[in-house]
């Protein structure tokens, strides 16, 4: 059987709210879990401000060095979401009202609801793919491979299923996370020396704070779960003999 090439994609947040602070960027994890589970592996993650000529300039650059390119944010109703008018700009393409996103948000809608300030949600790249919207009506759309998604995070969970057969990914990336009572300086060096034996394997150690106390979580990453199985092993045969308590395997 042939073994499937690696599929790689990155992700775009474009807003000034998440650069000020005033809004927590939750999209991140939950695109970066679902691509995981589709064999999709994130390469970046980029948080840029709403304006046109740094959204242009970072999807064309994106989009040349990844298979795929999710953005989330600015394409509400308001003056400030310019995401596909930007998208129609990096893409060389005319900026217009889409048919078909117009026939669903006008049904959408009660009559009279359909306001100019939300008729902004139907202006699109021309020729856009839609990509539809369970929660709230107004769609995302896609413009070869990327893919832009709204800010909300509700919205946009609701919305990735609508996209498994658009993307195309490899194995499914899996993860095991072995949580330990120790401190990083404690395993530093015999971690290391897992990893040199294990190359093609993602191992990654992060602090943690619990009930007072303080930990590691060393979290093992592959598409083949033999591999991670005997890495885990090589993990706790030093952590037994260094007396390390284990906190959680999962």
């Amino acid at each position: 059987m042939l073994k499937k090439t690696k599929v790689n994609a990155a992700i775009l947040i474009i807003g000034n709210e998440i650069l000020s602070g005033r809004t927590q960027d939750t999209n991140t994890s939950t695109i970066a879990l679902w691509l995981n589970s589709i064999g999709v592996k994130v390469n970046e993650v980029r948080v840029i401000p709403d304006i046109e000529q740094t959204i242009i300039d970072t999807v064309n650059s994106l989009k040349k060095i990844n298979d795929y390119v999710f953005t989330t944010g600015g394409i509400g109703p308001t003056h400030d979401d310019i995401t596909a008018e930007s998208i129609s700009k990096a893409f060389d393409l005319k900026y217009e009202i889409h048919k078909e996103a117009f026939k669903i948000l006008e049904s959408y809608y009660k009559p009279g609801e359909f306001n100019e300030g939300r008729q902004k949600m139907v202006w699109m790249p021309k020729d856009a793919k839609l990509i539809l919207n369970p929660t709230s009506g107004a769609p995302g759309f896609n413009v070869e491979n990327v893919f832009c998604l709204p800010g909300v995070p509700s919205i946009l969970k609701s919305m990735l299923g609508g996209l498994k057969n658009e993307i195309v990914g490899g194995e499914p990336i899996l993860s095991h996370t072995i949580s330990l009572r120790t401190v990083e300086s404690e395993i530093a060096k015999s971690l290391t020396d897992v990893q040199n034996k294990n190359k093609d394997i993602e191992i990654g150690s992060y602090p943690f704070f619990q009930a007072g106390k303080l930990g590691v979580s060393i979290v093992i990453r592959s598409e083949d779960k033999s591999k991670i199985d005997n890495c885990s092993e090589q993990i706790l045969d030093f952590v037994n003999k260094k007396n390390i308590e284990v906190v959680e395997k999962n």
